[in-house]
């Protein structure tokens, strides 16, 4: 038998379940989880904030899994192997977007945690084509490997987009993913500007002494003029906030699946060739590329460690900004 943490109705707390232990079909493997990070998407869909097209539902979509069965068809990876699993699990292969590199867009995506079972669980199983090696990182344990699999991929993606050019940056929300991007920006040479909530003293004094070069709240005017600025946290007002921080030509990446209204705001505020962008999954390219990175730069990553069945515990605090990194579930 296998241990899950189950989501069973919306706006619900999790519930702990035995349940068989899964076989993988021809494509597809069965991972032994050793650890899952805890993610805002998680939260977001525990809040019935994002809609789910089935529950019950186990969530989280940052795994860290040893290869322990394989379909028929599989000849990638061998029983044994260290993978890493992602927000992306399928995409269809054929629609306009994946024809053209695009996956993250795909029409017919199914997501981790989300379109099928994911990884707040003891066991969890994945299509062997959306499994990440991790041989270059082996000297990492697997509850600090978890947090790079989404704050680190998304957050990738999100500084990509905010531009090579960009050396000023800052980022509102400073979270799983800021705390990891604050690290690569500085390795990339750039200036990094934390926002946090008002008067979260702590959390400022986290972002210091990650390289950042200012900390301060969110309702604050940025003390120079930003290149870009990313947004992790999902408040809508920060939007009109980070425009008027950034530059001319600058951009603003807004990094979450999930957003609160944006308010209205001056038409002269987004004026000047200022860009308004988002972010959308991830695609397998992005791994590959942020993996590679964080094997040549090793990056520290702050976690924070639960069992299983404090899931709930863990969700609660990322709900209340109680977390200083990443929470980690430790099956």
């Amino acid at each position: 038998m296998m241990r899950a943490m189950v989501l069973t109705q919306r706006d619900h707390a999790l519930r702990l379940q035995e349940r068989p232990v899964p076989q993988p079909g021809p494509t597809e493997v069965r991972l032994r989880v050793q650890a899952c990070a805890v993610c805002r998407t998680d939260l977001h869909i525990v809040d019935a904030e994002l809609p789910v097209p089935r529950l019950p539902l186990v969530p989280g979509h940052e795994i860290v899994g040893i290869v322990e069965a394989l379909g028929r068809d599989v000849h990638t990876l061998q029983m044994g192997d260290r993978v890493g699993v992602t927000w992306l699990g399928h995409v269809c292969g054929h629609c306009d977007f994946c024809r053209t590199q695009r996956e993250n867009l795909c029409d017919h995506p199914v997501f981790t945690g989300h379109g099928r079972d994911g990884g707040f669980a003891t066991h969890v199983i994945a299509e062997a084509a959306f499994c990440l090696p991790l041989r270059q990182a082996l000297s990492m344990d697997a509850a600090h490997l978890a947090p790079l699999l989404c704050a680190g991929l998304i957050g990738w993606r999100s500084l990509r987009l905010a531009g090579e050019a960009a050396r000023s940056i800052g980022l509102y929300g400073f979270g799983a993913a800021a705390h990891l991007m604050t690290q690569v920006a500085r390795h990339q040479g750039r200036e990094v500007y934390g926002f946090t909530r008002p008067g979260d003293a702590p959390a400022q004094a986290f972002a210091r002494s990650l390289g950042a070069v200012w900390a301060g709240d969110s309702d604050e005017p940025a003390p120079v003029p930003l290149d870009a600025a990313i947004i992790f946290a999902p408040v809508g007002a920060l939007v009109p906030l980070a425009l008027r921080s950034v530059r001319k030509g600058g951009r603003v990446v807004c990094g979450g699946i999930h957003m609160s209204d944006i308010p209205a705001f001056p038409y002269a505020w987004l004026w000047e060739e200022r860009q308004l962008l988002s972010v959308a999954n991830l695609t397998r390219e992005d791994a590959a590329g942020f993996l590679a990175f964080a094997a040549k730069h090793p990056l520290h990553v702050e976690v924070i460690r639960y069992p299983l069945e404090s899931a709930n515990q863990a969700l609660d605090d990322l709900r209340a900004g109680r977390l200083q990194g990443a929470a980690v579930l430790e099956p």
